[in-house]
């Protein structure tokens, strides 16, 4: 078994949110979640609800990096939010030291993460975001590695329970 993926349906920003925060407190180590999607497509807050589940404190407020690149916010486990939409080439991404976060301590949300080609391996989440209509986003949820599989797996043993994506 070397992947695991699940389709999930969200209704409005807030379950977009709602479905990081999940994702957020399930994770108890490291990890990596790129985060594919055109713009608007709820990558941003993806990982607004994401910040809140790894228990960021409510005063640093989650916007995406594009413009800095990569912010920092303690949390439970710490997470890195990186924005690679503003970058062109692979030189870029070593010279914003990417490469040291993909396997620091943390957990590492990349948006564009498109750009970074076949850099990934081990355990790590892919999101695919579709924007269906203003509201509804359908999210491919694609976990590689021991970890990622284990992680979907009570992720959707999780969902089966609380039905927290019903309108």
């Amino acid at each position: 078994m070397d992947d695991k993926k699940i389709d999930i349906t969200t209704h409005s920003a807030k379950k977009t949110r709602q479905l990081g925060q999940e994702i957020g407190k399930l994770i108890k180590q490291p990890l990596i979640i790129a985060l594919i999607g055109d713009l608007g497509s709820g990558k941003t807050a993806f990982v607004q609800g994401l910040a809140k589940g790894l228990g960021v404190p409510d005063e640093y407020y989650i916007t995406s990096p594009t413009f800095t690149l990569i912010n920092e916010y303690p949390g439970r486990i710490p997470l890195f939010h990186a924005d690679l939409y503003r970058l062109e080439t692979v030189r870029d991404l070593e010279d914003i030291g990417l490469d040291d976060l993909l396997y620091d301590q943390g957990v590492l949300a990349i948006e564009w993460a498109d750009k970074l080609g076949d850099n990934l391996s081990g355990d790590y989440l892919v999101l695919q975001f579709e924007i269906i209509d203003n509201d509804c986003r359908m999210i491919e949820l694609i976990a590689y590695g021991h970890n990622g599989i284990n992680l979907i797996k009570t992720l959707e043993s999780s969902m089966n329970t609380k039905l927290f994506f019903e309108n």
